[in-house]
């Protein structure tokens, strides 16, 4: 058995992967650490690449074509992605007959975790109350706190109930809220399981007052969410997007919240991403960005390599795996 990394950036592998979960999959894989290939670097380690059993690797996996999989990897049976969505990549790996292997169960963690406390701080009015106490205005501060419906029984809306959407309302039931969902593709018995009701587009905007953004991240998502959305949402409303920023039209957004200064936009993804430097979303009081910061972050980009540690471990074991990425999948994955 020989394995591999496959990265354009060495340092990249090495800040998901521990030296613990490397020296383990050195030995347990006879993984090569001394050499990260890359698309740079792939001639000149070709003789390795057609040697190899399995790869690992994380964000910056080089973007092969499906025939230059075929030519450098004949021998591969599977490459293990200690990161989230594997649609940029992934194609080429499955067309070749060779398994995908995705921690994107371990980068939702954070993803849900993240959003659940926003959508917990929005229904507080959080965001428009703690920018006028911030700056002395405690009474147009209190006027949100009056305005503020909290948590207990508030409809709030999840768009996408993936991977990340489930987690958020697992983590959202314990609240008492009534979530309800947009999402073409939840079966009805997994949307009873949720315990969540599933809606148009239009009527989740339209009866909650937080939406938050999930998304799989597709051509026909592309600025699917935009004014008519917005203008439907009862306020003050707080529009959350950990999705994807190429699903909302920014300039409705920005037409929205301009319109409506009570109600606000979280936005940890924007499309482009940074936003413009001349973009208006940097003058609106109601608009709070961070840039990028849902998903694994530190310490938590550790519990994607041991996912894929523990995937491999089954494989070499016939164990039965739990983060295999089927074809059908990436109609849906973000």
């Amino acid at each position: 058995m020989l394995s591999i990394f496959l990265g354009e950036k060495k340092n990249r592998i090495a800040s998901v992967y521990t030296e613990e979960q490397t020296e383990l999959l050195q030995k347990e894989a006879n993984l090569k650490t001394d050499i990260v290939i890359s698309s740079d670097n792939i001639e000149s380690h070709r003789e390795l690449a057609a040697k190899a059993d399995y790869a690992f690797s994380t964000w910056g996996i080089p973007g092969f074509t499906r025939e230059q999989v075929a030519g450098y990897f004949p021998n591969l049976k599977g490459v293990f992605y200690a990161a989230g969505s594997v649609a940029h990549f992934a194609r080429a790996y499955l067309d070749n007959n060779i398994k995908v292997y995705s921690a994107w169960a371990a980068n939702a963690v954070p993803v849900a975790e993240y959003a659940a406390a926003q959508i917990i701080l929005a229904n507080k009015c959080y965001y428009s109350a703690c920018f006028e106490a911030s700056r002395g205005r405690y009474e147009k501060a209190y006027e949100y706190k009056r305005m503020a419906p909290g948590n207990y029984g508030v409809n709030v809306g999840i768009l996408g109930a993936g991977m990340i959407g489930r987690r958020v309302i697992r983590i959202l039931s314990r609240c008492k809220m009534n979530i309800i969902v947009f999402d073409p593709f939840l079966p009805d018995d997994v949307a009873a399981e949720l315990g969540v009701e599933k809606a148009g587009l239009d009527e989740v905007f339209a009866r909650c007052g937080v939406v938050s953004n999930h998304l799989a991240n597709k051509p026909e998502t592309v600025g699917i969410i935009g004014y008519k959305q917005f203008s439907l949402m009862p306020k003050p409303a707080t529009f959350i997007n950990t999705g994807r920023g190429a699903q909302v039209a920014e300039h409705d957004l920005i037409r929205y919240l301009t319109e409506n200064p009570e109600c606000c936009a979280v936005l940890d993804v924007t499309y482009p991403e940074p936003p413009e430097p001349e973009s208006r979303l940097y003058k609106l009081n109601n608009v709070f960005i961070t840039p990028h910061i849902a998903g694994s972050l530190g310490n938590e980009t550790y519990r994607m390599a041991e996912y894929m540690v523990e995937e491999f471990r089954s494989v070499i074991s016939g164990k039965p795996v739990r983060y295999e990425v089927a074809p059908e999948m990436l109609k849906t994955m973000a």
